[in-house]
C-alpha cells in the first residue's frame, strides 16, 4: 500500500526535470567537469600503486572457490566497488547538503508541483550517472590490463550500478541530518575506514573473528563481495544476497531522504 501511494505521487517529468537541473549546472560550469574526471583517477591509483606495485611483493591470493589469482585481479574488482561508492557518495554528500543547506536550490524547486520524492529520485538519478562514469571507465581499464574478461567485466557493470544506487541513497539520507561542513570530518573517516576494512586489499576471512563479523555488517563488504564475484565469474547464490543487503539500503535511504527533505524544507 505505502508503495502504490509512493508510485503515485511520482512523475518520471517531473524527476527528469531535477536531474536536467543538474546536466545544466555541468554544462556551465568547467570546475565541476574537472571534479568529475578527477574522481576516476583515485582508484585508478590505488589500482596501480596497491594491486600492482605492493602485489608484486603479495603474490598470488586463494579465491573461495579454490582458484588462485593474483593480487591484482583480486584487488581491481574492489576498486571498481570503492569508485562506484565515491563517485555516488561525493554527490549526495557534498554537492546535496550544499544545495540543500546553502544554495537553497530545493527550496527552489518545491516551489514548483515537484514533490520531495521526486526531488530525492531526481538527485539519486543524478548519482547514479556520475557513479556509472567512474565505473564503466574503470572496467574498460580492467579490461585493457587483463584484470577481468571483457564478458564477465560487462555482467559487473550492472552491479556497480546498484552499488552507486546503495550508496547515493544512504549519502542522502545521512545528509539530510547534518548540521554544517565540520560533520564530514565523521563522513569521511567513515567512509575511509569501509574503503581500508571492507575486504579491498586483503580477503576478510583473515581477519579477527569479531572485526570479521563487524566488517560483515557494512555496505561495502556486500558491494565488493558482489562486484568481485561477477567480476571474476564466481556465480554463486550468496550474490544474491549481497544484492538484496544493497537493494534494502536503496529503499531505506530513500524513503528516509525524501520524508527528511519533507520534513525540513516543507514543514
Amino acid at each position: 500500500m505505502v508503495t502504490l501511494m509512493v508510485a503515485r505521487q511520482v512523475s518520471v517529468g517531473r524527476v527528469g526535470a531535477v536531474v536536467g537541473r543538474n546536466v545544466g549546472a555541468l554544462r556551465s560550469g568547467a570546475s565541476y567537469w574537472l571534479v568529475l574526471v578527477s574522481g576516476f583517477f583515485e582508484p585508478l591509483l590505488y589500482l596501480l600503486s596497491i594491486g600492482v606495485g605492493v602485489g608484486a611483493l603479495v603474490g598470488r591470493i586463494p579465491l573461495g572457490d579454490g582458484r588462485v589469482v593474483s593480487y591484482a585481479v583480486f584487488v581491481a574488482p574492489a576498486m571498481l566497488a570503492a569508485s562506484a561508492m565515491n563517485g555516488a557518495l561525493a554527490e549526495t554528500t557534498f554537492n546535496f547538503f550544499f544545495k540543500m543547506k546553502y544554495a537553497k536550490t530545493f527550496e527552489a524547486i518545491l516551489a514548483t508541483p515537484v514533490r520531495p520524492i521526486e526531488v530525492a529520485l531526481g538527485e539519486l538519478t543524478w548519482a547514479m550517472v556520475r557513479s556509472s562514469f567512474y565505473t564503466a571507465a574503470f572496467l574498460l581499464v580492467m579490461a585493457v590490463m587483463g584484470l577481468a574478461e571483457p564478458w564477465w567485466a560487462l555482467a559487473a557493470l550492472p552491479a556497480t550500478m546498484l552499488v552507486g544506487v546503495a550508496f547515493g541513497a544512504a549519502g542522502m539520507a545521512v545528509s539530510t541530518f547534518l548540521r554544517g561542513w565540520q560533520d564530514f570530518d565523521l563522513m569521511t573517516a567513515a567512509q575511509f575506514s569501509l574503503f581500508l576494512f571492507s575486504g579491498t586489499f586483503a580477503p576478510v576471512g583473515g581477519y579477527p573473528p569479531v572485526l570479521a563479523a563487524v566488517v560483515q555488517v557494512t555496505p561495502l563488504y556486500h558491494a565488493v563481495e558482489l562486484v568481485r564475484g561477477l567480476a571474476l565469474g564466481r556465480v554463486e547464490w550468496a550474490l544474491a544476497g549481497h544484492a538484496l543487503y544493497l537493494v534494502v539500503l536503496a529503499g531505506l535511504g530513500l524513503w528516509v531522504a525524501s520524508r527528511r527533505i519533507q520534513r525540513v524544507l516543507c514543514s
